[in-house]
């Protein structure tokens, strides 16, 4: 938070009213993904979130299974038309790795969505970045939550994109701090370190750097069962949500609400993830923070630093390296976000994807028969 900014109490209270007269235009690129997914929710239920388009980045699952999970969020969140393009099968340089381990067959956890009758875009994801930078220059926000391949495409393509973006916040990187993907590596840098390459070196000529949600602070955004049990309440779904670490793998949600009973399977599918990993009982919320962010910059506190991505290093490829202290003699390219509020950003979540899933299936107070708890 730079010098003159709000305090980050006042900051959370803003976010948290209904009634902004602002609107964010955004170019959201995601690899759909479990905490992607919650990320989506977070932006359709914000009503000064507009959404331009979703570029579809291999990641987590294949390219071709990241659109299909958008599609399939956009309807059962009943959007209106949001143009979703698919991107690169593959990274830059290196053949793609994909986690089905961390977030299940089909990227979303145990959820299991109705495949959307929605198309994809006729546009790659790359072009899309181009277009609708262009379109919307000076206005347009960037958020990234996978690996960075299209947008590096994109910038390739458009070497003013940096200059084009209002502002772009990133979820990657590990500073100071062990990687969860190598000892030294984040997951969505490790997928494709030559984009991320490119994007970092393309913001260190530009006027605005990009935010960087990294390792460091995302892991302090731990979801627990009952941030789930006061969403799915505040929501008006019934019975009440009760995700348990004792519970079978084959336990499903009974929620009423089906944006609840979604969210609660693929949610749980994370928290076996993490338990199974020594981490706790929690999910972190890696890529709905960074989506808050990207609405309001303000709840976060930045440092500068010029960010290099390695590519050589024998035990290190991958690794985000920040100089801090200008020893490299190069701009700073990026502001790293250091320090936050979890619980007021937990607070925020749950009062707006509880709120809008109401709004959406105001009726579902019953609950769900068609699925039994095991």
């Amino acid at each position: 938070m730079k010098a003159g900014a709000e305090p980050l109490f006042q900051t959370i209270a803003r976010l948290a009213a209904w009634n902004s007269v602002d609107t964010t235009k955004l170019i959201v690129d995601v690899d759909t993904g479990i905490d992607d997914s919650l990320a989506l929710l977070f932006l359709l239920a914000n009503a000064e979130a507009e959404i331009l388009g979703i570029a579809s980045t291999a990641g987590n699952v294949p390219a071709q299974q990241v659109a299909a999970n958008n599609l399939a969020w956009l309807d059962l969140c009943r959007s209106p038309d949001i143009e979703v393009a698919v991107g690169s099968p593959v990274p830059l340089v290196i053949p793609l790795r994909t986690t089905e381990d961390t977030h299940g067959p089909q990227g979303i956890g145990h959820a299991v969505l109705p495949r959307s009758d929605r198309t994809v875009s006729s546009r790659s994801a790359a072009q899309l970045w181009v277009d609708l930078a262009r379109e919307n220059a000076g206005v347009a926000v960037g958020l990234v939550t996978g690996p960075l391949t299209n947008l590096a495409l994109a910038v390739r393509a458009e070497p003013e994109l940096p200059s084009l973006l209002r502002r772009l916040v990133i979820m990657g990187g590990a500073f100071n701090y062990a990687g969860n993907t190598t000892p030294t590596t984040e997951w969505n840098i490790s997928v494709d370190p030559e984009a991320a390459k490119v994007v970092f070196d393309a913001f260190g000529a530009a006027d605005r750097r990009p935010i960087v949600c990294a390792l460091d602070l995302t892991e302090t955004i731990a979801m627990t069962p009952d941030h789930v049990r006061r969403l799915a309440q505040r929501a008006g779904s019934a019975p009440e949500e009760a995700i348990a670490e004792t519970d079978a793998s084959t336990v499903r949600s009974q929620a009423s609400n089906p944006v609840v009973r979604h969210f609660s399977d693929a949610v749980r599918f994370y928290m076996e993830f993490h338990r199974d990993h020594q981490q706790g009982f929690i999910a972190h919320m890696h890529d709905p923070f960074a989506a808050a962010v990207a609405l309001d910059p303000g709840l976060v506190q930045t440092r500068p630093a010029t960010v290099d991505v390695e590519l050589a290093g024998t035990l290190t490829r991958g690794m985000t390296v920040a100089d801090w202290a200008g020893m490299w003699g190069r701009r700073p390219n990026a502001e790293i976000a250091c320090r936050t509020d979890p619980a007021a950003f937990f607070e925020m979540l749950i009062e707006r994807v509880g709120a809008f899933a109401g709004r959406l299936y105001p009726g579902a107070g019953v609950p769900h028969k068609h699925r039994r708890r095991r």
